[in-house]
């Protein structure tokens, strides 16, 4: 028999079962059931009306090639955006929970199951990146440097579905990513839907160490850690685009919101460690390295009271030793330099849009400029941009040195940073929000700041078209993007907030 107060893996794990199980059916699971219901629509719409392979021949031997075109592509885009709209009310719905203080970190959790579980089977949403990624790990497998070259070099089944413009592009993913990629096409070869489902799947530990990390951030600066969860990992932002778009943002954020955690809790080895290779799989993880020292810094001078000046020394060169160690390892097991880094810019180059600050200007300057004089609207482009990299080399100083006093303080620093670079580079795209997100998260917990992300999350994820492209130069588009936001901030921004206890009365004599 086994001992009393002593449990077996078996009988832990039957309890968990018990516990989601009594989730699943009651009242509490409302929108955990809504939002799967949303999730299993927007997956049979993204057959037809996602960011599908130009020539499918799974959807052909299903019969169900008719859902791309005609009349079948409106079914599929109705399916696909009811999807959408089920999700977003869901999380609205869970956010007046936030609000009102009755949600719990195990709701938010069990939510994302129900959420995440339909997602794992749909063909790529939002972007066609999953192509590209596959395609730059083929470049490894096949012996050429996917840092030197494009995807155009090594002609295969997974070239034909590459976005045009990405096809001569180098890549700009580090090299711990670019392994993860080659790992997956040398198990599924060039097998595209097999590749973008067990892509997806090497996607998931990043979520799951987000989910981690994020609940011990928020206890650990005093935070609501259902709140940060609602923000960070529930959003349609994270669910929808990271995981339902297969981002490798998706291990990025994971790995550096866990290193933060670990860092915060005094294990700052482990800590620099993971954010080192959450850079090793996209450099913006990098901008939470400086504030780090500070930690590790605050640190060493409570723990063997080290003046600040040699405890600051001391982190920063144990850091660099880390971050050099690590990054060194993971570029030799993939047989690859640092060329990815020219490759940053080149890249965003290419993209425009209106989620920049840079470009947002310069498209603003065309339209009313040019009422009035002729304007050479990449020249103006190309002036706005500069001026942006100009703004985030001077705001990334002053913002680790501003920022720099306590665990709560290197968030916010780190948030604001990563939020300037994402509004002042010369191009961004939806999932670059989810870096500030995911660090922010333990600090947006009064109602008018969960409103705000209501409404800025639900444009951004409107805006977008499930194939990858925007409506950014459409107006009707626009008008109905900003009229769901204003609906997602009115519907949280009235919620109610928990009723304050009563003051107790004076004693009576």
């Amino acid at each position: 028999m086994t001992p009393t107060g002593i449990q077996t893996p078996n009988s832990g794990l039957a309890q968990h079962v018990s516990r989601f199980g009594a989730f699943a059916v009651s009242a509490e699971a409302r929108p955990a059931r809504l939002g799967c219901l949303g999730a299993a629509l927007l997956t049979i719409g993204g057959l037809g009306a996602g960011s599908t392979r130009l020539h499918d021949p799974l959807l052909e031997s299903l019969h169900l090639s008719w859902l791309r075109f005609g009349h079948g592509l409106v079914l599929s885009s109705i399916l696909l955006w009811t999807g959408v709209a089920l999700m977003l009310i869901a999380w609205l719905w869970l956010g007046r929970r936030v609000i009102d203080r009755t949600a719990t970190e195990y709701t938010m959790v069990a939510t994302t199951g129900f959420w995440l579980a339909p997602l794992l089977l749909s063909v790529p949403l939002f972007s066609r990146d999953t192509y590209s990624y596959l395609a730059q790990g083929a470049l490894l497998r096949d012996g050429f440097d996917p840092y030197v070259v494009g995807p155009v070099e090594n002609p295969n089944s997974l070239l034909d579905n590459v976005s045009p413009i990405w096809t001569t592009t180098t890549a700009p993913y580090g090299p711990a990513f670019i392994l993860v990629a080659k790992f997956v096409t040398i198990l599924v070869g060039n097998d595209v839907v097999a590749g973008t489902m067990l892509l997806r799947l090497c996607m998931l530990p990043g979520l799951v160490l987000l989910i981690w990390a994020t609940q011990r951030v928020a206890r650990h600066i005093g935070a609501s850690g259902a709140a940060a969860l609602w923000v960070c990992v529930l959003n349609p932002l994270v669910i929808i685009h990271l995981m339902g778009g297969v981002h490798n943002e998706m291990l990025m954020v994971g790995l550096m919101m866990a290193g933060i955690a670990l860092t915060f809790e005094r294990h700052p080895v482990w800590g620099i460690g993971l954010i080192a290779v959450a850079v090793a799989v996209k450099a913006t993880a990098g901008l939470a390295l400086p504030f780090m020292v500070w930690a590790w810094m605050h640190q060493l001078r409570d723990r063997r009271d080290l003046p600040a000046v040699r405890a600051f020394a001391l982190a920063t060169a144990a850091s660099i030793v880390i971050f050099a160690a690590v990054f060194a390892v993971m570029s030799l097991l993939a047989g690859v330099g640092l060329g990815w880094l020219s490759a940053l810019a080149a890249g965003n180059v290419k993209i425009i849009n209106w989620l920049t600050v840079p470009t947002a200007v310069a498209n603003l300057i065309n339209v009313f400029g040019g009422l009035v004089l002729p304007v050479n609207f990449y020249a103006v482009l190309g002036v706005t941009r500069i001026v942006g990299i100009a703004i985030i080399a001077v705001s990334l100083p002053l913002l680790w040195w501003r920022f720099r006093h306590s665990d709560r303080d290197l968030l916010t620093g780190i948030a604001l940073a990563m939020l300037v670079v994402v509004l002042f580079v010369p191009a961004a795209l939806p999932w670059y929000y989810t870096w500030p997100l995911a660090v922010a998260a333990a600090l947006i917990q009064t109602r008018p700041a969960i409103a705000a992300i209501a409404a800025a999350s639900t444009w951004i994820m409107v805006m977008w078209k499930p194939d990858g492209a925007h409506g950014m130069y459409s107006w009707a588009h626009v008008l109905l993007t900003t009229a769901c936001a204003a609906v997602a901030w009115y519907s949280l921004s009235r919620a109610p907030e928990p009723a304050s206890e009563p003051e107790p009365e004076p004693s009576k004599p």
